[in-house]
């Protein structure tokens, strides 16, 4: 102890130095350990970086900035994504504002009057009081039930109609639709509807229509051209076609036709050129004096069956 009290000054510079190097043992220490860590951070991002750049397509480099060009292609298709919803807008519903059974009957008598006015306007024949598919609701004050899509239906059914009476058909037939109220199930006429049912995906709702008319294949090709360049996205899937004095039904959509004279179409239809092959009913004509008739095309039903494409709403 003697020495110590000799020594004070000496004995407390030494703790303190003591204390000064552990101090510094361990800030060399962190230090160790942050550049082992950072050494290790660095090795991770070197080994993802010969990774990239052995990957096929790479990132770049200096000369070729591979992501720049796959953000400029991003951008391309978002616009592509923006042109091509323009072609699939819903067809407005009728009547377009608030729907009530006596705002949905006016619009319905006016439409109706409307395309039997086209109709006569272009030439073509209609059944005689005939509502479009809507037979049971022109009838009704009061409809019970599914007022939108009826509206929706109705909106939709004038369009198709419109191309048909463009096209100067001979004669619309029927149009049918799905079933959407209590009265289409309860009082409807069947011939006013179709079996098919409408299906829907992630990104869109399909609608089916069934149209029957009479004509030659210059108002067939005249109907699938209005349909392709129509503004609504309408897709043809199938095409029958009979001799018109066959009565129409189910069981004999094609009847007295060669088998290929019978086809369908899947997709958008694009080229209105490509018609079935269906033969004119040759026929010698007899006359006196001028020409002979070799060749006479026969009057045929044709039923085609249209789904309208609807996107759904964006989340």
């Amino acid at each position: 102890m003697g020495w110590i009290k000799r020594n004070l000054i000496f004995v407390v510079s030494g703790c303190l130095a003591l204390g000064l190097l552990g101090f510094a043992g361990f800030l060399i220490y962190q230090g160790i350990s942050r550049n082992a860590q950072a050494s290790d951070t660095l090795n991770d991002i070197y080994g993802k970086l010969q990774g990239l750049a052995q990957m096929q397509p790479q990132p770049g480099n200096d000369k070729i900035d591979n992501i720049k060009k796959a953000k400029e292609q991003e951008l391309e298709l978002r616009l592509w994504l923006t042109n091509a919803a323009s072609h699939f807008n819903p067809i407005p519903p009728i009547p377009q504002d608030e729907v009530t059974s006596k705002t949905f009957a006016t619009a319905l008598g006016a439409t109706c009057n409307q395309l039997q006015q086209e109709a006569k306007e272009n030439g073509v024949g209609l059944p005689p009081q005939y509502f479009f598919s809507f037979q049971v609701q022109s009838s009704k004050l009061n409809i019970s039930s599914g007022l939108a899509p009826l509206a929706e239906q109705l909106g939709e059914v004038k369009a198709i109609s419109e191309i048909l009476f463009a096209a100067r058909v001979n004669n619309f037939d029927s149009i049918q639709r799905v079933k959407v109220s209590d009265d289409d199930v309860s009082g409807g006429v069947q011939s006013d509807y179709t079996d098919l049912r409408p299906s829907t995906n992630g990104l869109a709702v399909i609608t089916p229509y069934v149209v029957t008319f009479k004509g030659f294949t210059p108002e067939l090709a005249r109907v699938l051209a209005g349909f392709a360049s129509a503004s609504n996205t309408f897709i043809v899937k199938n095409v029958s076609a009979q001799p018109a004095g066959v009565s129409a039904s189910p069981d004999n959509a094609g009847a007295g036709l060669p088998p290929t004279d019978r086809y369908r179409m899947g997709g958008r239809f694009e080229r209105p050129n490509e018609l079935p092959n269906v033969e004119p009913n040759p026929q010698l004509v007899s006359g006196k004096g001028g020409l002979t008739t070799v060749l006479k095309e026969q009057l045929l039903r044709f039923t085609l069956e249209v789904d309208i494409v609807k996107l759904l709403p964006k989340s």
